[in-house]
């Protein structure tokens, strides 16, 4: 799990200075991201309802296996448009060829490690396992822009590997895992009662875990809840805005690095890095520590956060030095830090004992889908004026504010309820 969001996460941090290297638009860097999201999006589901009914172990190696193809192919081509063997444009189309790989196959993984774990622990062990593989499914989206800038490789063999060195690295670790898995894990072609893996949202930076999948793995879906539900529409426009806000901001970042600091692309990947850390570090610093000092209800959560995003997200659109980028995206990180567990908790308090499974689908469902439109919206704002998609998310951000006030209230829970 930890594989497979550090290997994505490391390339989509280096996607912006890639694209810069082979002068192709940066809308089209958004849309190689944005594909790749929607593909896993669609096939998220589906691998989930097919782990449920086949072996866990087969659809583990599809999915690492898909994310170790996918990785070596993009490692390739982006190796032969460094080298000038085909041109920048080819070398991205054929690039996109390859993410349509992870987006089609890498999301069966998940749900069956899942399903996997739940079929060998107790009752009592399995909500703690399964934050475990959640909180290793996060851990990788931090870790992977942070280890980014030191996988790029100089000269090998008369090849300038250069910013292609992230994407080898991760095949060649999930090749290892791969292995692993296929030497390790029995063969189980019949999946254990009583056990069912859930889809988990698109692994991509700023997207922490929000727990859902966790729930939806361990919860029946007797009660099946529509996105229009009176009890949890408020929350689900609430989590799609913030989460389109915080997806535009996250994806535009490599490019305000490079055009802020006016450096080479291959320079910006270590300054890129350093406001990928802080924004990181401040959301797990809210998420493990002020989180469970304040006990602070689900609105209340959101409302404070909404508001120190709103601040933060303008800020970084103003900042014009590394610490000025860094300190005002630490500032929005640890705004969507609140945001996301607090939309997380709301929603499920919502509804009852019945409907929780029902619900944390459509919560992992709408934290992945905030990142298929997104980057490409961010992106494309950015080209229009640097500042607008940092501005924009910030307006956002403030209206949100009233809406949530006004909407977020519901039967199950009151201001008085900790989350």
């Amino acid at each position: 799990m930890l594989t497979i969001a550090a290997g994505n996460t490391a390339l989509q941090s280096v996607l912006p200075a890639l694209g810069r290297s082979l002068k192709v638009p940066d809308s089209a860097v958004a849309a190689a991201f944005s594909v790749s999201a929607l593909l896993w999006v669609i096939s998220a589901p589906f691998w989930a309802n097919r782990s449920d009914r086949h072996g866990r172990r087969a659809m583990i190696l599809l999915g690492v296996g898909g994310f170790t193809i996918s990785l070596l192919l993009c490692g390739i081509v982006l190796t032969a448009g460094i080298n000038g063997w085909i041109g920048g444009t080819a070398a991205f189309l054929s690039f996109i060829v390859g993410r349509l790989i992870y987006g089609s196959f890498g999301s069966a993984a998940p749900p069956a490690v899942q399903a996997l774990v739940a079929g060998r622990t107790t009752r009592e062990e399995r909500t703690r396992a399964l934050t475990l593989l959640g909180s290793a499914f996060g851990l990788g989206t931090i870790l992977g822009p942070a280890i980014a800038p030191y996988l790029t490789l100089g000269h090998i063999g008369g090849l300038d590997i250069g910013l292609a060195g992230p994407a080898y690295f991760g095949a060649a670790f999930g090749a290892c895992i791969f292995l692993a898995v296929r030497h390790m894990l029995p063969n189980d072609l019949i999946a254990e009662p009583g056990t069912h893996g859930a889809a988990n949202a698109y692994p991509s930076i700023g997207g922490q875990a929000s727990g859902a999948s966790v729930t939806a793995a361990t919860h029946t879906h007797s009660e099946r809840v529509g996105y229009n539900d009176p009890r949890i529409r408020a929350w689900m426009v609430m989590g799609l805005v913030m989460g389109h806000a915080q997806a535009m901001t996250g994806q535009a970042i490599g490019f305000l690095v490079i055009d802020r600091l006016k450096v080479a692309p291959i320079e910006a990947l270590q300054p890129t890095g350093i406001v990928l850390m802080m924004g990181a570090g401040s959301s797990l610093l809210v998420q493990w520590g002020l989180i469970p000092l304040l006990n602070l209800t689900p609105r209340r959560l959101v409302l404070a956060g909404l508001v120190i995003a709103a601040v933060g997200t303008a800020l970084t659109g103003i900042a014009t030095s590394l610490y000025g980028i860094a300190l005002a995206y630490a500032i929005a990180s640890a705004g969507f830090g609140l945001i996301r567990p607090g939309f997380t908790a709301g929603s499920s308090l919502a509804v009852g004992p019945e409907a929780q499974g029902s619900v944390a689908g459509k919560v992992t469902s709408v934290n992945g889908a905030s990142f298929v439109l997104g980057p490409s919206i961010g992106v494309g704002l950015y080209e229009a004026q640097h500042s607008l998609p940092y501005l924009t998310a910030s307006a956002a951000l403030l209206i949100l504010i009233f809406y949530a006030w006004r909407s977020l209230k519901t039967p199950a829970m009151s201001d008085d309820d900790p989350a």
